[in-house]
């Protein structure tokens, strides 16, 4: 595994342990080797684990659509800033330049990114473990809704969300997932 993508709020969230997670997230990243690609921004979550990232040393890509920006402050210290037209585009070129996806707390555009990902891999369209850094339960409503949706049919029992409330646990999870040892399967084209 080499790139790991991590989707994140755009905003720092209301509890200091989300901005706590989001360090220790990017400082495991860079302590193991791997390379984060991420959302591009300077700001929020997204910018606190990018900076934890090249602080250890990672490579660290970007992506950010060109309206947004100045809204998302891009961050200016990364190893690579890539700047996409729309995005739809953001989300085919970060899948595809990641071998793996973590959501760290975010919003609506963490959960529609998160969702993609999961919707591609429940298509075929990759196989790349997905995981959750479930920080003092954020996602466990969500992991409810995905049982009910299970259960009632609408999606398919092979889903496989990896879910840890610690960086290096995530991490040891993803790198032992059943689809990491198959590698990554095709991209979504943007």
């Amino acid at each position: 595994m080499h790139r790991i993508c991590v989707f994140a709020g755009a905003n720092p969230g209301k509890r200091e342990s989300y901005a706590a997670a989001a360090r220790a997230l990017g400082a495991e990243i860079a302590r193991r080797g791997h390379g984060l690609v991420y959302g591009g921004a300077s700001r929020g979550l997204m910018g606190v684990c990018a900076d934890a990232a090249l602080a250890g040393g990672a490579e660290v890509v970007g992506v950010l659509p060109r309206a947004l920006t100045t809204r998302e402050i891009a961050h200016q210290g990364l190893t690579e800033l890539r700047i996409v037209g729309s995005l739809h585009e953001r989300k085919a070129v970060m899948s595809a330049l990641s071998d793996a996806v973590v959501a760290l707390p975010g919003g609506c555009g963490t959960l529609d990114e998160l969702f993609e990902a999961i919707t591609w891999s429940q298509l075929g369209l990759h196989e790349k473990p997905i995981g959750l850094f479930d920080v003092e339960g954020y996602y466990a409503p969500l992991l409810g809704v995905l049982e009910q949706m299970t259960a009632e049919g609408f999606v398919h029992p092979r889903l496989q969300l990896v879910r840890a409330t610690s960086a290096g646990q995530l991490l040891d999870q993803l790198m032992s997932a059943p689809s990491a040892a198959h590698g990554s399967g095709p991209a979504p084209r943007p």
